[in-house]
């Protein structure tokens, strides 16, 4: 059996287990975790681990409501490796609130000026989802899947090579990105509406984790407010840096190593929010998480890619290659 398909099947042999285990986390009393997970007890923080120490870094009871730039105790722990002229990568350690303890954070930056952005669609003849990273073309640098859907399909505005591919999704969280062929991005929060001219990659996605040069909508500091604050899952999102840097950023459980980095746990949304802003996005969204996120990033010094797979596949992907040269 090749290298690959032995790996995918560990980790969905892995999954009923590891969400056992997950599950048993959540039973645990306060007291109980042992010194090595005392970082992320406490159900109001957010703790890096950098010169090998746990520094709290957000608390929920002083959220900010902007992020005005990045947070240094979490930037600072990042080491970023280049994969191509204007794509680099890094990973760092999270502490987090109960059951998820421990994640993993996948940080892709990305100058799309010196980067080709497009988008790739997969689905069947009868609308079910089939894109994987195992589709990315040979030549992606990386590949991630992008937006949201439903029923098998992408959900809200697509646009891809300047053409409409579906129409608007409405909501008071939606967020609408677009980046055109020389690599200028645009967002669009809200109701706001898009058009295809120009537009090289354009699609929506929910629900807004950053917007008005950094922050944090109302929806996700207040209760009542329809979304669901304290939920934890694996996470997606795509935010853009006050330089003009796109983030890729995907979490991973960590609490029990590599095997079960799939199981869907991980930050709530307003800590994705507060991740983003420490990272310096100034504007952000939430990608499809959970069971859907996946992330390959291809290095041309290495044989076999870095990758991240789901286990539900979907239709629409955001793909990175290097720009042609003119």
């Amino acid at each position: 059996m090749p290298r690959s398909s032995s790996r995918a099947r560990a980790f969905h042999l892995s999954l009923p287990l590891a969400l056992t285990l997950a599950a048993s986390f959540s039973a645990v009393p306060a007291g109980a975790p042992s010194r090595a997970l005392a970082a992320g007890r406490d159900p109001g923080t957010l703790s890096v681990y950098r010169s090998s120490a746990w520094r709290v870094w957000w608390r929920a009871d002083r959220a900010p409501e902007r992020w005005s730039g990045a947070d240094t105790s979490v930037t600072g722990a990042l080491e970023w490796l280049p994969l191509a002229p204007g794509l680099e990568w890094a990973t760092l350690r999270l502490a987090c609130p109960a059951p998820t303890w421990r994640a993993k954070l996948i940080v892709a930056r990305v100058d799309p000026r010196k980067i080709s952005l497009s988008l790739e669609t997969g689905w069947t003849r009868d609308k079910h989802a089939a894109w994987t990273i195992d589709r990315a073309p040979r030549d992606a640098l990386l590949a991630v899947n992008a937006g949201q859907f439903v029923g098998g399909m992408p959900w809200g505005w697509v646009a891809s090579d300047g053409r409409q591919l579906f129409g608007a999704g409405y909501g008071p969280l939606a967020s609408a990105i677009t980046i055109d062929a020389a690599g200028r991005v645009r967002w669009g929060h809200g109701d706001s509406l898009m058009t295809p001219g120009g537009v090289a990659v354009g699609f929506q996605s929910y629900p807004t984790l950053l917007a008005g040069d950094g922050t944090v909508p109302p929806a996700l500091r207040t209760s009542g407010s329809g979304v669901n604050r304290v939920h934890r899952d694996a996470r997606l999102a795509l935010g853009e840096t006050r330089d003009g840097h796109l983030l890729v950023v995907l979490t991973r459980f960590d609490a029990m190593g590599e095997i079960t980095g799939g199981v869907p746990l991980g930050p709530t949304t307003p800590e994705m929010a507060a991740i983003m802003g420490a990272l310096g996005a100034r504007d952000a969204v939430m990608l499809d998480g959970g069971i859907s996120a996946q992330l390959l990033l291809r290095d041309p010094a290495r044989k076999s890619p870095h990758r991240w797979p789901g286990l539900r596949k979907v239709p629409l992907a955001l793909i990175a290659r290097p720009r042609a040269r003119t």
